[in-house]
């Protein structure tokens, strides 16, 4: 079975780059510095219009935990309706009690909104409070794929909790290895773990080309140390690690 290749990117620019260079969906998101939070209308309407492959928009309100109130779960039940309307292919989604299990009320709301398209509960998975539990949860409340690094820093560090998923699955649930993975580790990680989704950036740094820049002032002390490099995704690194996975 050839592996599915997705792309995590935040803008358009990014994700026709990944298109280029192999990707078979992207995961659509605004805010990376925070895990991701929902693209805007106007990012989703251009997505959808210039990409040929899957737009999956994760729809999170703000980033910080994955507990969510009632308020907060009502608000991305109507960004998913919104991004349904937009033509998008599938939603990301996510949430936690206070205990660590899946939210099934949120999940429940947030999938009814969906309705026949396809979900990926996101790594708020990795940190739940039980793995096994969580995977016959998501199953049963009908959610077609889990992104995970194994409940560890990287995929590769998590690879036998990765492992131990797909074999739990059994092919009910599609487990995404996501989390440090690039064209260094993408292969073996793989056939070490029988994942047939594989999750990555694929980014390189691009400096903006602009030649004023005057001396710092006050309110610039939180931005990052050059704000004029930003991380951009390349096609180049997206066809290397769809090269090793394909292989």
């Amino acid at each position: 079975m050839p592996i599915l290749l997705e792309a995590c990117v935040d803008s358009v620019a990014s994700a026709l780059a990944a298109e280029r260079g192999g990707a078979d969906r992207v995961e659509l998101c605004d805010n990376l510095a925070d895990a991701g939070t929902t693209p805007s209308h106007g990012v989703l309407v251009a997505a959808v219009r210039a990409l040929r492959i899957p737009v999956f928009p994760i729809i999170r309100v703000r980033g910080g935990s994955f507990v969510y109130d009632a308020d907060e779960v009502a608000i991305m039940a109507e960004d998913i309706r919104h991004a349904r309307s937009l033509g998008v292919h599938g939603i990301v989604v996510g949430a936690l009690t206070a205990q660590g299990d899946v939210d099934e009320q949120a999940i429940t709301v947030w999938r009814d909104a969906a309705g026949d398209l396809p979900i990926t509960f996101h790594r708020a998975f990795d940190v739940c409070r039980d793995q096994a539990t969580a995977i016959e949860t998501l199953i049963r409340l009908g959610v077609t794929r889990v992104l995970s690094s194994g409940r560890r820093e990287t995929a590769w560090q998590g690879r036998e909790q990765l492992a131990d998923a797909v074999r739990q699955a059994d092919g009910r649930l599609v487990i995404m290895a996501g989390g440090g993975v690039d064209e260094t580790n993408a292969g073996a990680l793989v056939r070490e773990t029988g994942v047939t989704e594989v999750h990555v950036r694929g980014t390189t740094a691009l400096r903006e080309q602009m030649t004023f820049h005057e001396d710092p002032v006050p309110f610039r002390k939180n931005w990052p140390e050059d704000e004029t490099v930003r991380m951009v995704t390349d096609a180049g690194r997206i066809g290397a690690v769809r090269a090793v996975v394909r292989g």
